[in-house]
């Protein structure tokens, strides 16, 4: 528990602190997505499938942190420092370096308590390495529909 709460903790600080590209709207929609989409996938993979958890299978309060608050500061963060304008080569290193971090950190995650707080069953960090592309360009790709749709004028 120690480690999840320190680390919703910095990544939050981080996100709000060097927030300098999201305005507060887009901030609730990269929340309240990030939110829903991680609670719908959770569902099924740690709930019905058993495919990880956090803490326990049980569902429990210990683990809100984890389905609320610390992945869409990570996505804050990830929008916030990507290279939108800049060349492609200087896109593909942010985007590369961020998917090892976060693969990175959900190796730290899956340390013994009380530092970890992920726990596989049938799950593997394969896995979550290979998803974390798609999951990322699902939020750019969500962020640039959001500038679209603020800029459009009817």
């Amino acid at each position: 528990m120690f480690g999840l709460i320190v680390a919703a903790l910095l990544f939050n600080c981080a996100a709000f602190m060097t927030n300098k590209r999201l305005t507060k709207n887009q901030i609730i929609h990269i929340w309240t997505f990030t939110i829903a989409l991680q609670n719908i996938v959770d569902l099924y993979l740690s709930t019905k499938y058993e495919a990880y958890w956090y803490f326990t299978k049980e569902i429990k309060w210990e683990s809100f942190p984890a389905r609320v608050v610390l992945i869409p500061a990570v996505n804050m963060l990830f929008l916030s420092w990507y290279p939108f304008r800049d060349s492609l080569s200087k896109r593909v290193v942010c985007f590369i370096s961020f998917w090892i971090l976060i693969v990175l950190y959900e190796a730290s995650a899956l340390l013994p308590e009380p530092w970890g707080y992920l726990r596989y069953g049938w799950w593997n960090l394969i896995y979550s390495a290979l998803s974390y592309p798609f999951l990322l360009i699902l939020i750019l790709k969500y962020y640039q529909w959001i500038c679209r749709v603020e800029s459009y004028k009817p």
